[in-house]
């Protein structure tokens, strides 16, 4: 505790870092007051009536988690970052299989600009057409008697501000990854499904009468917490050689050091990628709300407790992890890395031979983190079933539980960085969470 203590006085010590968080911590409040702020139109008294009666057990309720209540509460940021999220997915598929985007990923900083642009503009398209779909839901479900104006009016003018919503979540995320600490996209996800968590724990002591049962329950969250960080770290080192090099009077290399591979190189993006394809089926039936096919295919992708939802979700997450490994990690550029400094794997030739052997290693360690990854993500299911409230099976696993524990660990490196560079002892002091060794 005293070394904890001594960090967070460290971190008011630097002047850049303190402008930094206190930035962040600013700008993720004017995001939580921005969910409390309703829609034109909607008469907020009414709208909590029928929540209060509506249950937490389905899409609308996850949905709900990842934007802070916002969506619930018919907010200005009813629809989050989430669209964002999945221009991004549509993007980063696109720079696979199109070689326009291929080209732009070559071309270094003006590419990434340009790419920037183009996701920002997608993310606008989404968001209309999602902000439709939520106009519809809203209009013509049981909170349609919430809304106090016009259907045509309501219409119009909850696409443009759930649209010009979602643009200034986006902008407020950008902002804080260039002039804050962490990633901001990140970052706001998480302070959304937190918002929840007090009220979640709260809920699950009261409703239950059998104390025992509920610290059972705390212990197997504490439990599955542990197993996710423990895998979010996990590398497995794979040792370099650098050859003796005599440069004037110096001898350089000749010198064991370790390539790391992280068992979840992809973090929690595989998680989010997922979800947000799941999101995508239930939006498109709310457009059809008078056909019977339609809505029983909305209630599948609904269903977060059915077998066929957390099959398919399970079958997504490791998908992704495969997928987004392949393009975080290129075993390739390792390989001719090592080979410009003069390293190689003991045993293995460079080039071509040390590439595929980077990529073997790679393949192996990936399938028990994407297994691992994708039963975390369907255990709030099977909580469900076991009696867990459905407000705190959310935090028991699943993509919430994956976001906190994957975003915290990548601020906290952040800042320990800023720390060490400084001279400063880190929060990581006697620690492994940097990455544990498998």
């Amino acid at each position: 505790m005293a070394g904890f203590t001594e960090s967070i006085r460290n971190i008011w010590k630097i002047e850049e870092l303190r402008q930094r968080v206190l930035y962040t911590l600013g700008l993720l409040v004017v995001y939580r007051l921005g969910t409390y702020v309703t829609l034109p139109g909607v008469d907020a008294h009414i709208l909590a009536e029928v929540n209060r009666q509506a249950g937490t057990n389905n899409l609308f309720g996850l949905i709900d988690l990842f934007v802070g209540g916002a969506f619930s509460q018919a907010g200005i940021f009813a629809l989050g970052i989430m669209p964002y999220i999945t221009a991004s997915i549509i993007i980063q598929l696109m720079g696979a299989v199109v070689p326009y985007f291929q080209k732009l990923q070559r071309e270094g900083e003006e590419g990434r600009r340009k790419i920037t642009q183009l996701t920002r503009y997608l993310t606008v398209g989404i968001t209309a057409l999602q902000a439709v779909g939520y106009a519809i839901n809203l209009r013509y479900g049981a909170t349609g008697q919430a809304i106090v104006v016009s259907p045509a009016f309501f219409m119009l003018i909850a696409v443009i501000v759930l649209t010009a919503g979602t643009v200034f979540v986006m902008w407020l995320g950008e902002r804080i990854t260039e002039n804050g600490i962490g990633n901001g996209i990140s970052l706001i996800i998480m302070v959304s499904i937190i918002a929840f968590l007090p009220q979640a724990v709260y809920n699950e002591f009261t409703l239950k009468d059998n104390l025992f049962i509920v610290l059972l329950e705390l212990a197997v969250f504490v439990v599955i917490t542990a197993g996710v960080v423990l895998v979010t770290q996990g590398t497995r080192r794979i040792p370099v050689q650098y050859a003796k090099r005599v440069v004037g009077r110096r001898v350089y290399g000749g010198v064991t050091q370790y390539l790391p591979l992280r068992v979840n190189a992809a973090g929690v993006m595989p998680i989010i990628f997922a979800q947000s394809i799941m999101f995508v089926p239930a939006t498109i039936a709310t457009f059809f709300p008078g056909s019977d096919f339609m809505q029983q295919f909305g209630s599948f992708f609904s269903d977060i407790s059915g077998w066929g939802y957390s099959s398919l979700f399970f079958l997504l997450v490791v998908f992704f992890t495969y997928f987004y490994t392949a393009i975080a990690v290129n075993p390739r550029e390792m390989a001719d890395t090592l080979k410009r400094q003069g390293g190689f794997i003991p045993g293995v030739r460079p080039g071509k031979q040390t590439s595929e052997f980077i990529d073997t290693i790679l393949t192996r360690i990936t399938l028990p983190g994407a297994i691992f990854l994708g039963i975390v993500a369907i255990i709030p299911a099977f909580a469900m079933r076991a009696g867990v409230t459905a407000g705190f099976a959310h935090f028991f696993g699943g993509t919430s539980l994956l976001i906190i524990v994957g975003v915290m660990l990548d601020t906290l490196q952040q800042i320990e960085s800023h720390l060490l560079m400084r001279h400063y002892e880190g929060f990581m002091k006697g620690s492994r969470v940097r990455g544990r060794r498998f």
